[in-house]
Parts: structure tokens; sequence; C-alpha cells
């Protein structure tokens, strides 16, 4: 199973969810370039995958905020969701979680009550096909805390579109948690689960203020937390879900401010670490796009840094158990991944 090709046709026969995936950064070249030439703008693929490439945090922002300057309306949202869901099939992902930048529209001046009734339109196409989606709208850190409760306030009422949970993310240094904490309790109180990105470009610190200053259920990223072996055993303990994103940590430059070097390469994640620590880690591709990432590729790196074929399925089916849905949903996409497991050669 150390064979790249057998592992990846296992990884591939495997049904799969996928948690930790943001709807806009999942445009491929292709889509931004169509989308660009809607609005009159000249932007051939190549340039597209131009943009994509930085060396660090600040980088990818930029990029990202170009790419999603060409969403502008309902039907661009509903589009990329049919590019996402596309995606996920390709991959034998049968429930995913996608985060949606609401914070990006409410900055932009969007509709996002009718942006993600577009968006959950496009997805409910793909149900009869095996691929289920929920969404988990997000704020962006830097841009305050008043902007966070106008959105929270947005979302409160949308579980019928298929949201789920809130979310926060952008540059994690800029502001403090506590900033935020009124937005997640309106939230919260709407009934909505709780996922912080945390532990990124931050330290160990801004994972224990995501939990214990905005209620996080789930930790985006967390990668930080191998530098802190108490809070490692807290969160073994507790089973708090870690959304691990290899090669994003590595394109956006998070994993080598972690380690503290200029550069950073793949054998330096703590993926493996945490694993053998207890934590409760899931794998996802973050913006598989933007890093070139795709949710096989990335059981492969963490097989890469050390992990049985036993790990990996009990990573992957982690990352369903820790998904935001009702105990009888969520134990039925149990029972069609128990049922393919074994045919898949993992255990």
């Amino acid at each position: 199973m150390t064979d790249h090709p057998h592992l990846r046709k296992a990884l591939t026969a495997l049904p799969k969810a996928e948690i930790h995936v943001h709807l806009e950064g999942s445009m491929s070249p292709a889509t931004v370039s169509r989308l660009a030439a809607r609005y009159g703008v000249q932007a051939s693929e190549e340039e597209v995958a131009a943009r994509y490439r930085y060396e660090d945090f600040t980088g990818f922002i930029e990029a990202f905020k170009w790419a999603t300057s060409f969403l502008r309306t309902p039907d661009d949202y509903a589009l990329i969701a049919r590019g996402l869901a596309e995606q996920l099939l390709a991959q034998n992902v049968i429930y995913a979680e996608a985060t949606i930048s609401a914070g990006v529209m409410l900055w932009r001046k969007q509709d996002i009550e009718k942006n993600i009734a577009a968006i959950n339109q496009a997805a409910r196409e793909y149900h009869s096909r095996g691929l289920q989606l929920r969404w988990i709208p997000d704020v962006v850190r830097q841009f305050g805390g008043k902007d966070a409760i106008e959105v929270a306030r947005r979302c409160a009422g949308l579980q019928s579109e298929g949201v789920v949970a809130f979310g926060m993310g952008g540059d994690e240094l800029a502001l403090p948690a506590s900033d935020y904490a009124p937005a997640f309790d309106i939230a919260r109180n709407a009934g909505l689960h709780i996922v912080v990105h945390a532990g990124e470009i931050g330290g160990p610190e801004s994972v224990t203020e995501a939990i214990e200053v905005l209620g996080a259920e789930r930790i985006g990223h967390g990668i930080a937390v191998a530098k802190d072996p108490a809070l490692m055993a807290r969160l073994a303990a507790s089973g708090m879900p870690l959304e691990v994103c290899p090669t994003s940590n590595l394109r956006t430059g998070a994993l080598a401010n972690q380690i503290g070097k200029p550069t950073a390469a793949m054998a330096d994640h703590p993926i493996a670490k945490l694993v053998a620590a207890g934590v409760n880690v899931t794998i996802s591709t973050d913006d598989p796009a933007m890093f070139e990432a795709d949710l096989i590729s990335e059981y492969v790196h963490a097989a890469g840094l050390g992990l049985a074929p036993k790990q990996l399925a009990h990573i992957a089916e982690s990352s369903f158990r820790a998904a935001f849905l009702p105990d009888h949903e969520k134990n039925s996409l149990l029972q069609t991944f128990h049922a393919a497991l074994p045919a898949s050669g993992l255990i």
C-alpha cells in the first residue's frame, strides 16, 4: 500500500467527507477566466494560474480578493457551486461542508441571502448523484466585529438553505477573538455550530481563544497545536476535531511560520505528530484550485509523512463523525462509508 498508485486507487474507492473547503477557493483558472469575461475583463487561464502562485499568506489573500471580484450575482455563485460539486464527485466525496465567504459578500454589498439560496439550489442538483452539500458562511477577521455581527444576523435563519455552522477565516493575527464573541453568540443562539480558523499562522494560544472565547466546536487548520504538548493532550481528551490541510499550510507559508523558517517542505508538516498524540485529525483541501490540491492527494501526503493505511481510514471516518449533521443523517453516511471500507484495501 506504500505504492502511490495503489494507495490512490484505494482512496478513490473510499467514500469520503470534506469538511474544510472554501467554495470561492475551488474556482479553477478556467472558471475565473469565464467569470472575468462576463464582466469585460480578459484574463486567460494562464494568467489566472499565474496569480494562483504565491509564497506567503498575504499573496494568497491578494489572489483570493482578485478572483472573487468576479463573483457579483447569485448566478455567478451558482456556477462555482456546480464546479465544486463536480470536483467533489470526481473524488468520490459523498458529503461536504463548504465555507462561503459571507463577510466578503457583505463587504461588496451583495445580497447574502440570495447568493446562498442560489448556491444551495445549484447543489441540490447533485443530491441524486450521491453528493450532499452543506454550508458554513464565515466572516473575515480583519473586517472587524461590527461586520461580523451583521453577517451573523443575516445568516442566522438560513438553515433551510443548508447552512449548518458559522465560521471565521482571514488573518487570525489581525484582531483579538473577543471582538467577535457577540457575532458568534448570535449564531450559536440561532442553532448554528461554530468553527474557527486558528493555529494556522497564529500560535497555540489562538486555538485556545477560539475554543474558550468563541466556543469553537471544530478548529480550521490548528497546526500550531503541535507546538504545545499540554494543548495536544487537552484536544486529544476532548476529541475536538482539527481540520488539517497540508498543501494549504505549505503554499500559504503557514507551515514555515510555525516552524520558524523562511521556507518549509511537506516533510515538516506536523500531522503525524498530532495523530500520534491522539488528536482528532481530519484532512481537507482548504482552497483546492488555488493550491492545486485535491483530497486524495492530501491523504497521500499524509501517508508520505508516516501515516499507515489504517490511520488514513480512521481519519476518513473521523471526517464524517465531525460533520455538523443530526445523528441519523451522519449514521447513514457512516453506513455507506463502512460498507465500502473493506473493499478499499485500507484495512
